[in-house]
């Protein structure tokens, strides 16, 4: 080969790289054709999900989905059915092992269970390998170890613990004894008490096990107090066997996200990508026509210089590059585009009394706007109250009045959005009046940023039910400047509750919102918790026993400020 062709080649292989990178591109929670539930009221419904890697591509199953997902990329996805798999049960695991995708799913009447296998997923066929597993199955995890010996991790209850017990590999059926492995500890972990802001006093659920080994060490992890608050979580013990004595890790809860459009990242599975990088598939909440209305969220994982694991949520609702490369490290994730739609004024074609034109932009997944009916040409109009750069749009329908169950023909929404720089003038945008994928968080890329100040989206066709949105996310950047930095930070730990902290800050009135980090050192700050149109925030997922130190960064349509008094309590 010539140097101009060699060259040549090393340019176009740069340009596919760079091409995979720039269409890799989320936006939490994901945008997946979420089955409608088999029972009312009608809603969606995905959980408990597991992504496997297989032969460098990537299988996603999830609670009740009537099928499961297929991907070259982390972020386009096909969805594959089958006959041979037991969709309705919940909490599905999957591992790969002997060039094959076992999978069971969660059913407690012994021995119902059956696990299942398949070396052609993309077929959709699957055989049996395990009639009946002799123990009651709830929210299993099937963990294949280096040394070649399977393990079985299973629970979910309010009062018993988190099993495990090693598998033959031939029978799959247990070999010796289940081990209890963990259970709560709500006296010592915030994290661990139910509601959205960890202030009840019930017992919580434990559930959702997950083992990942790293540098022969054993990271057992579970989902906490319940998917149906913001505060779903998952905590983590570490080992030095596969069946421990468990100890808490260092570093909890290590995927946490009350805050923000997306909230809860409990009951997941912990994955490596097929470049070698972590990554953490979890469950969020919507949970208001039913408390198992959820979806599904994607954020980057971790081990730190302490062979610790945290899950990077910071900014994890907004656009994230799904990089194609070995080595990401947390400054990939930093935002590329900013929010510009966050309480702005919106006009509306005609309303639902109770759903408000300004619930499209609050920032909040479990309120929307409402048009009086589902016609052709009810329509949003959001004011951006200044000219800005749009690069991404995500529309959230919220399915008001649907009657749908199950997966049927038809189900797709079909509109318009148009530009404008002054209201009256008005250009297409985007053209979805022929679409007939089911795309119920559609995240548009723009393939060229554009400056407008108004954008208006008119419904075309809405599957059932009247045309609702939650929320008209617009991302890009403005013109002005980044918020001044936060200051005058003030921490006051509730001194009969240690788990309870009160922060309060001096913002900068051009602040959409601030992020405040926290952890127990001040290099290690690994948990993210994002607020918008406050000053104020209660903590009351902490440990007792732990001292923290906390930082407030600011951010805007600009950019992000972030904080350098870092305060620490004992």
């Amino acid at each position: 080969m010539t140097n101009k062709l060699y060259l040549a080649a090393l340019l176009l292989a740069g340009l596919t790289a760079f091409a995979q990178q720039k269409t890799a591109i989320i936006c939490n929670p994901l945008n997946l054709n979420y089955r409608f539930c088999l029972d009312a009221p009608s809603r969606r419904e995905a959980a408990d999900p597991v992504i496997v890697t297989y032969k460098d591509e990537y299988y996603l199953f999830a609670s009740k989905s009537g099928g499961y997902w297929h991907s070259t990329n982390l972020s386009d996805w096909d969805f594959i059915t089958s006959p041979d798999l037991p969709f309705e049960d919940y909490a599905p695991a999957a591992v790969v092992m002997d060039d094959a995708i076992y999978f069971v799913a969660s059913t407690q009447d012994s021995p119902s269970s059956k696990i299942f296998k398949s070396s052609n997923p993309k077929s959709g066929k699957w055989q049996v390998v395990n009639e009946g597993f002799p123990i009651p199955l709830t929210d299993p995890d099937l963990f294949l170890d280096d040394d070649g010996r399977l393990y079985m991790y299973y629970g979910c209850s309010n009062i018993n613990p988190i099993y495990g017990v090693e598998l033959d590999r031939k029978t799959l059926n247990p070999i010796g004894k289940p081990v209890a492995c963990m259970n709560e500890d709500t006296d010592h972990n915030g994290w661990e008490r139910p509601g959205d802001t960890n202030k009840s006093k019930d017992k919580p659920w434990t559930e959702g096990a997950w083992m990942t080994k790293f540098n022969n060490k054993y990271y057992l992890q579970y989902a906490t107090p319940g998917t149906e608050y913001r505060s779903y979580s998952d905590g983590m013990y570490v080992a030095d066997n596969p069946l421990g004595p468990f100890t808490l890790m260092k570093n909890n809860p290590f995927s946490y996200r009350p805050g923000g459009f997306a909230t809860g990242t409990g009951h997941s599975a912990t994955f490596k990508d097929k470049y070698g990088n972590y990554w953490h598939i979890t469950t969020t909440t919507i949970s208001i026509k039913h408390n198992f209305e959820r979806r599904l969220s994607l954020f980057p994982a971790f081990f730190n210089t302490n062979d610790a694991i945290y899950t990077y949520t910071g900014y994890g609702d907004y656009p994230m590059v799904i990089p194609q490369k070995k080595g990401i490290k947390e400054a990939d994730f930093v935002p590329q585009w900013m929010l510009l739609s966050y309480n702005k004024p919106v006009t509306v074609s005609s309303n639902s009394a109770g759903y408000e034109a300004k619930l499209s932009a609050d920032e909040n997944i479990r309120t929307y706007w409402s048009a009086a009916t589902g016609n052709k040409g009810e329509w949003l109009s959001i004011d951006l109250t200044e000219k800005n750069t749009i690069n991404a749009l995500q529309l959230n329908f919220a399915e008001n009045k649907t009657t749908i169950q199950g997966r049927q023909e038809g189900i797709y929404y079909q509109y318009i959005i148009e530009y404008s720089e002054d209201g009256k003038a008005w250009k297409i945008l985007v053209d979805k009046s022929k679409n007939t994928a089911d795309a119920p968080h559609d995240l548009i890329v723009l393939d060229k940023a554009v400056k407008a100040r108004y954008l208006k989206v008119t419904n075309l066709h809405t599957p059932s039910g009247t045309f609702a949105i939650s929320d008209l996310r617009v991302f890009g950047k403005g013109n002005g400047k980044k918020p001044t930095i936060a200051t005058g930070l003030t921490i006051d730990r509730n001194a009969q509750d240690r788990c309870s902290v009160l922060l309060k800050w001096k913002g900068d009135t051009k602040a959409t919102g601030y992020n405040i980090r926290f952890g127990r050192t001040p290099d290690e700050l690994l948990q993210n918790f994002q607020v918008y149109g406050t000053d104020t925030l209660e903590i009351n997922s902490l440990s007792n026993q732990w001292d923290y130190y906390f930082v407030v960064d600011s951010f805007n349509e600009n950019g992000i400020t972030k904080g350098t008094d870092i305060k620490k309590i004992d």
